[in-house]
């Protein structure tokens, strides 16, 4: 599933496109969707120009000129790619958004899991989740610690819980707590406030490599030009059990927390 990386690549890629441009057309040829895409979709988004372009956890956000939010989840297979007219029509093309000067947005998504919506500003928040955003100025060692108190589950399940953290994923969790040294089953609430401050450098540090490398693309995932990211070459854990560890060739483990494989380091992670 894309994460944080990938959608603000996503952002940073189409936002000078995008922005100040009115959409011409818009054609939805499939609805099955998450959630379904509503009725009145494209009488909400057809007509209206696209004033911005933002990222909030996993959602790209375009506010438009009144004052309703198209919002936009990519799922587990989505991508959103501008192109020319002559765009050939691709299986599993969705919704093709046509823009005032002739280009194509194309949103294509084989599974299906992804979303589609143009929202009332209020109603935003309740989709997105309200959770901290790893690249806002909240997210700090003491916020991060405040979040932990209490809390029996594990570090991984809690910077995975879109309500407590927004963006990150299953990918670069594990990346970010090799980073940290800090195990992913490792109890959220025994964590020091000198923990935290680790994991909030490492956060920091892995997604932005990420951004700069275009983020990961494992299977479906590509920008907003159709290109794949790179990120995937610089995992020191993800999906490398059996693999020597980078840091220290001791083999990487794998294990599974709350239904997802996890993958660590037995020495340089405690």
């Amino acid at each position: 599933m894309p994460e944080l990386p990938e959608i603000e690549t996503l952002v940073r890629g189409l936002g000078p496109d995008l922005r100040g441009r009115a959409v011409a057309r818009v054609t939805v040829r499939e609805n099955r969707l998450r959630g379904g895409v509503a009725s009145d979709f494209v009488a909400r988004l057809s007509g209206r120009r696209i004033r911005d372009l933002h990222r909030r956890g996993k959602y790209l956000l375009a506010p438009l000129d009144d004052g309703r939010v198209w919002l936009v989840h990519l799922g587990m297979t989505g991508r959103l790619t501008l192109a020319g007219p002559d765009r050939a029509r691709e299986r599993h093309d969705h919704v093709v958004v046509e823009l005032d000067d002739g280009r194509l947005l194309t949103y294509n998504d084989p599974r299906r899991f992804g979303r589609l919506a143009v929202l009332e500003p209020e109603a935003v928040g309740a989709e997105t989740g309200a959770g901290l955003d790893p690249l806002g100025q909240a997210f700090t060692p003491a916020a991060l610690f405040a979040l932990t108190r209490e809390r029996r589950t594990s570090i991984k399940a809690l910077l995975m819980d879109q309500r407590r953290v927004a963006g990150l994923g299953n990918i670069y969790v594990n990346e970010i707590l090799f980073r940290a040294g800090i195990r992913p089953r490792r109890r959220a609430a025994r964590l020091r406030l000198v923990d935290c401050a680790r994991l909030v450098r490492a956060t920091r540090g892995v997604l932005a490599a990420a951004i700069r490398a275009g983020g990961s693309s494992i299977s479906d995932y590509r920008d907003g030009r159709g290109q794949p990211g790179w990120f995937q070459l610089h995992h020191q854990v993800y999906d490398r059990a059996g693999s020597p560890c980078r840091r220290c060739a001791t083999p990487i483990r794998a294990q599974v927390i709350v239904g997802r494989s996890s993958f660590y380091c037995p020495r340089c992670q405690t």
